[in-house]
């Protein structure tokens, strides 16, 4: 029905009385919920926040050098408060021992023979190196040259071979690669081992008892395949090493009377024997002197500067002794 004053449309009496029923019904269905308790949880089992992760994995903010530095902080505060006592200074290490110090007592004996900072004559030298030697076996007198030039650089890597007129004190197995007639020449001529099948299959079963290996152009592209073999050995045939020669026979007798190789390694440094002790100081200084003459005739052409910085001689085992230029 419709409200003449208002004009707003209102439900009947009997709606309104439908509705009051229909709530009371509602009402008596639905439980009041009881009150929640607020329940006291104790400290102990309260949730702990993680601390934030502020030390670093290395340096001041580590997580150990944040530790010895509080342990520093508190050591600190008792040493001031005179509950502990400072710890005394650490006494000063010992200096490393020189090479002299540190080795046997031969070797210390003979070393007060050799002034420290003298330059002493070749001659003399190559004396004094046969005096110093300790070594029970006949050693071998060491002449050691310090280049200046590059190694790196292919016309400056300075390498020749020379012949020792004293020879070197050493008996070498002298092997020739060869085949038909010259065989029997290479053994004439003082070969150890000369042949053709039977020094390939040495070298199949990998087998090397020679000192040195002499052939002929021709037959050197035969011996490529066993490079790993003998390169490392410093064995491989080599032009300029004249371990590949046409006049086999020549090659095999210098390489008897003491043809020796040299060549400086990465450093710049020549390392050569010379001979032995027992060879005394004159034949040695022939030797010495043939391998300086080569040395020097090897210069290269496009090196500028000082070409031979020091020499030094030494026996086996034996202290070093550094020679005038």
């Amino acid at each position: 029905m419709v409200d003449k004053k208002t004009g707003i449309k209102s439900k009947t009496p009997k709606a309104q009385k439908l509705e009051t029923s229909n709530k009371k019904l509602v009402k008596s269905k639905v439980k009041p919920e009881p009150e929640e308790t607020e329940k006291l949880i104790p400290d102990s089992e309260l949730p702990v926040a993680a601390e934030p992760k502020t030390a670093a994995k290395a340096g001041r903010r580590s997580a150990k050098a944040i530790k010895e530095a509080e342990e520093e902080q508190a050591r600190q505060a008792r040493i001031k408060a005179g509950k502990v006592v400072p710890e005394a200074p650490k006494e000063a290490k010992k200096p490393p021992r020189s090479r002299v110090e540190r080795a046997g007592k031969k070797y210390r004996e003979v070393a007060k023979l050799v002034e420290k900072n003298r330059l002493y004559p070749l001659a003399e030298a190559l004396d004094l190196a046969t005096k110093t030697s300790t070594t029970k076996f006949d050693a071998t007198v060491e002449l050691h040259v310090n280049l200046g030039v590059d190694p790196t650089q292919a016309d400056q890597n300075v390498r020749d071979n020379v012949t020792l007129p004293a020879g070197t004190g050493k008996t070498l197995r002298v092997a020739v690669f060869a085949e038909g007639d010259e065989v029997a020449k290479a053994k004439a001529a003082g070969a150890d081992i000369a042949g053709e099948a039977d020094l390939l299959a040495q070298l199949d079963k990998e087998q090397t008892d020679f000192d040195v290996l002499i052939t002929s152009p021709n037959l050197m592209a035969r011996l490529g395949k066993y490079a790993k073999l003998l390169g490392p050995k410093g064995l491989m045939p080599n032009p300029k090493s004249g371990t590949i020669t046409t006049d086999v026979p020549k090659a095999i007798k210098e390489a008897k009377a003491g043809r020796v190789e040299y060549r400086v390694d990465p450093a710049g440094i020549i390392h050569l024997g010379i001979g032995k002790v027992s060879f005394g100081a004159d034949k040695l200084q022939q030797n010495a002197d043939a391998v300086m003459v080569s040395i020097r005739t090897a210069k290269p052409a496009s090196l500028k500067g000082t070409y031979i910085n020091s020499i030094y001689v030494s026996s086996s085992m034996g202290p070093s002794i550094k020679v005038a230029l």
